[in-house]
């Protein structure tokens, strides 16, 4: 692991590869936590994480869905690939210290059934929490790149 000082140099110069989970329940309704950490710190986002190097896509996958959700097997719900995307951030995990964020994402729809619970909660987030999509789609405290994704969820939105 690069220690944070040459991390940080990293983010300054270079784009991240990153997956996201958007978990649909019932098709009504989309899990988004409440950030901890920057960038986004403060907003409802879905959950998700950087690649990492010599990580393939599915490892990525089945590691933040552990990591951040306590989901064993995320593959054994069958994430469906929703599309590549770019995020852009003016501050990075380390603070506002001049060092922009550069995501290229890679995101990922997961159905789940109704009455579907997530195991766990990681310390990325204050909360976790089940949202009706339309409500998600209006409110300003979901992350506009959150946003993004939900008019994607077709058959979702009053269904």
């Amino acid at each position: 692991m690069e220690s944070r000082e040459r991390f940080v140099e990293l983010v300054r110069a270079l784009p991240l590869v990153s997956v996201d989970l958007v978990l649909v329940r019932d098709r009504r309704e989309v899990l988004l936590g409440l950030r901890t950490n920057r960038p986004a710190q403060g907003s409802w986002f879905v959950p998700g994480g950087r690649i990492l190097k010599d990580e393939r896509r599915a490892d990525a996958l089945a590691r933040v869905a552990a990591r951040e959700l306590g989901i064993a097997d995320v593959h054994a719900l069958q994430p469906g690939f929703l599309g590549p995307f770019e995020h852009f951030y003016p501050d990075c995990f380390a603070g506002d210290n001049g060092v922009s964020t550069h995501y290229v994402v890679l995101a990922h729809r997961i159905d789940v059934p109704a009455g579907f619970e997530i195991p766990g909660c990681d310390e990325q987030h204050e909360a976790l929490r089940w949202w009706p999509i339309a409500e998600a789609q209006a409110n300003d405290e979901v992350h506009r790149f959150t946003r993004d994704y939900l008019p994607l969820l077709s058959g979702s939105v009053g269904g």
